[in-house]
């Protein structure tokens, strides 16, 4: 049986406790998905699943009613965010159902639009898209083109760890099993500048920012939309100017609002119209959370965010050494 049939068995058993089920299915073109809410089994032949899945439908847990019972279809990088919630108590256990599946690395589409542009070709003309052991291969009007598996995947994945969901009720496919890549080059690099290096950096970086919080609104952990500091008018934290003091007092909080709850799981930097590098802050604090208070988000749900608890003494954190 394959990893779609399993999937879409297991929704059918699991389909009539439920109010819905969000999964993916096929976009506006050969390149794009979208998310489903199915609730019904008529609907389930819309499910797809395949590395063009980039979407974290966690985001969505939160959007629902009390008392809605939904099920979710995760990938690894997903699942750690449903168990972020889960700690949080922003969502009910007993009310969500998590169908986990396998991960091998999902998709860039910036890469892919970047890689066939240099070939002459427009991503938005492609006919078919099909992920082989080759690598992305496009059938476009009268010409094919193979892109290496290289070349498009997204670089999040390379330092994935958690190719599984850590936590399901329903598990498609073959566990891939867990991957400790030492893939930080960009991070150490970043950390290797200056104080000055970095300001600089970040200043063009956020130079480019538009304010159209997309970075916001795809983040799953990012819930206090309603009392948000870029909007929130009583009490006012920060003007609609679009200057530079805005856009980075925003993107500061934002990231530190984050700090120790960040699953790194991109959908940020995705979503910015931009290409803003956001990951690199997010990324940077996870970094120093990790080897602050040993605490990786979203990868047990039974324990506490290191910033969400207090202790009189910390584990790890020899504050009285003499």
């Amino acid at each position: 049986m394959s990893v779609m049939d399993e999937l879409k068995a297991q929704i059918a058993r699991r389909l009539p406790d439920l109010d819905l089920v969000i999964g993916w299915g096929r976009g506006y073109d050969a390149l794009h998905r979208t998310p489903v809410f199915l609730k019904d089994a008529k609907e389930l032949d819309q499910l797809v699943f395949d590395p063009l899945c980039v979407h974290n439908l966690a985001t969505y847990l939160t959007r629902f009613g009390k008392g809605k019972r939904v099920g979710v279809v995760v990938k690894g990088c997903d699942s750690r965010s449903v168990v972020q919630l889960l700690q949080e108590k922003l969502i009910s256990r007993e009310h969500v159902t998590i169908f986990g599946l396998p991960c091998e690395g999902v998709a860039d589409l910036g890469r892919v639009n970047r890689a066939l542009a240099s070939r002459g070709l427009v991503m938005g003309k492609a006919r078919e898209a099909a992920f082989t052991a080759q690598g992305l291969e496009l059938a476009f009007k009268g010409r094919s083109e193979t892109l290496p598996l290289a070349e498009v995947m997204a670089a999040k994945c390379g330092r994935c760890a958690y190719h599984d969901a850590v936590l399901f009720d329903e598990f498609a496919g073959q566990p891939v099993g867990r991957k400790d890549p030492d893939n930080h080059d960009d991070l150490a690099a970043f950390e290797a500048l200056t104080l000055e290096e970095r300001m600089e950096f970040w200043r063009e970086q956020m130079e480019r920012c538009t304010r159209c919080y997309a970075c916001r609104n795809a983040c799953p952990l990012c819930v206090c939309r309603d009392q948000c500091i870029g909007q929130s008018r009583e009490p006012g934290w920060v003007s609609q100017r679009s200057g530079l003091e805005e856009k980075f007092f925003f993107q500061m909080i934002h990231a530190t609002h984050l700090a120790g709850r960040c699953t790194e799981c991109g959908e940020c930097e995705r979503a910015c119209p931009v290409d803003i590098p956001l990951m690199l802050l997010k990324r940077k604090l996870g970094k120093e959370i990790v080897e602050l208070f040993n605490y990786r988000a979203g990868t047990d749900v039974e324990s506490r965010p290191p910033l969400l608890a207090f202790k009189v003494e910390e584990d790890t954190i020899n504050e009285r050494g003499w």
